[in-house]
């Protein structure tokens, strides 16, 4: 219900220390965290390319698959 009512009030407690860029959920901010890491955990099977997050992963698998 917190993080419910902080998208009316804009309420975004959580910053990042190294852009100083803030969000509604401690989540949100773990996330944006990993984009300031050069580690990319997550490799696609056919060509070897890697992503810091599984979602862009999944995004990409969809250009050899076509869907």
């Amino acid at each position: 219900l917190v993080h419910h009512q902080r998208s009316h009030t804009g309420e975004k407690p959580y910053e990042c220390g190294q852009c100083g860029k803030s969000f509604t959920t401690s989540s949100c901010l773990r996330s944006h965290q990993k984009t300031h890491s050069d580690v990319k955990p997550f490799e696609c099977s056919l060509c070897g390319r890697r992503f810091r997050v599984s979602s862009s992963l999944r995004r990409h698998q969809s250009t050899h698959t076509g869907d």
